[in-house]
Parts: C-alpha cells; structure tokens; sequence
C-alpha cells in the first residue's frame, strides 16, 4: 500500500519541462537587487552598473575572480572561460584540485578563498562570490578578503532572503528559489546576460 501510495504521489508531483522552466522564469520575475547598505536597487540599471564596471576593468586591465563550491564551483569555470574568450577581460576561478587541496589542508576549508585571494586579487579586479545558500563559509571569507585587497564584490544567492551572503557585497543578486539547480541556472544566465552584453562592445 505505502508502495503504491508512493508512486502516485511521485507521478503526480513530477514536473514537466515546461513547468520547470516556468519555475526558472519566476526566479527572474522576484530578483532582488540590493548594496552593501541593503538598499533594493533597481534591477535594469543595476546591471547595467555591472557591465560599466567590467568594461572599466578591461580597459585597466584588471581581472575578474569567481569563487563557488560543488555546482556553483562549475559555473565559475564556465563562465570565467567565457568572459576571457569570448569578453576580452581576464578571468580566474580557484577549480584546480592541487591547489584547493593545498590551501584546505594548510589552512582549512574555510579558508580556501580567503588565501587564493590574498595571492592572487588586485586593487581594482571583481570578484564575483555565488552560493546557493548563501552561508557558506569559505565563501563570506572570500568576500571579506577581497573587500580587504580593495576589490569590487558581487555576490549572487538564492535560498533565504536574509542568507549572509547577500548583506556581503557592494551588489548583491538574490534570486528567490531554495532549488539547487534553479538557483544555480538562473545565476548562470545571469551571468551570460552579463557576458553577451559586453561582447557585443568587442
């Protein structure tokens, strides 16, 4: 019977393609903007205050720098790619195996970006921190390591409208879904928003 009872309820709670699309755009239709003061930002003008900024970068040839764990670990990889191939403007994401393994192990796992970023952030690069949950700690670390090296933050969360993480950058993007894999979609087309935009400037 709970066999039974079991598959009905997982046929009828199965979502069709469209429907998780739908879930993806309604992520979009409740995005929150907001600063490093909490003040909710107008999201059109907001962005386009992001690609002023990296287009401001490439002309001083400063860099971009996205950290991430797990999915969103493999969405800096993508996206840093792109932005140095198809942007024009440098690019890093710490994914290397070798060299995270060697920073936990030195210094801890909540540590690892703080550290990546003192040996490799500049005055005037961007550092762009996602995290689904936005609690992650080796994150928030990163944020407050970058902010101490003089870079530019924006986060991207999702999950909890008051997650640490969206209280941490000087531009904070909040999508409104605690589902890992429509939270991370929906900061990957950000992002490649992002990126189409400025290339269309090359």
């Amino acid at each position: 019977v709970f066999l039974i009872i079991f598959i009905i309820i997982a046929i009828m709670s199965k979502t069709t393609l469209s429907e998780y699309l739908k879930m993806i755009g309604d992520s979009f239709a409740d995005i929150r903007i907001t600063n490093n003061k909490r003040k909710k930002l107008d999201t059109n003008e907001t962005l386009d205050l992001i690609i002023k900024k990296f287009q401001q970068a490439k002309i001083k040839k400063k860099k971009l720098i996205l950290i991430g764990n797990g999915g969103s670990a493999a969405v800096c990889g993508h996206i840093s790619e792109d932005f140095t191939k198809v942007g024009k403007i440098r690019a890093i994401n710490f994914n290397d195996g070798p060299f995270l393994t060697c920073l936990s192990n030195d210094y801890s796992f909540e540590q690892v970006f703080k550290k990546a970023i003192e040996f490799h952030a500049d005055a005037g690069d961007i550092l762009i921190a996602i995290s689904s949950s936005g609690n992650s700690m080796n994150i928030r670390n990163g944020v407050k390591s970058a902010k101490k090296k003089k870079c530019w933050t924006i986060t991207l969360s999702g999950f909890k409208n008051d997650n640490a993480l969206s209280k941490m950058g000087d531009l904070n993007i909040y999508t409104p879904t605690s589902n890992y894999g429509i939270t991370e979609s929906s900061h990957e087309i950000i992002l490649h928003y992002l990126l189409d935009t400025i290339a269309k400037f090359i």
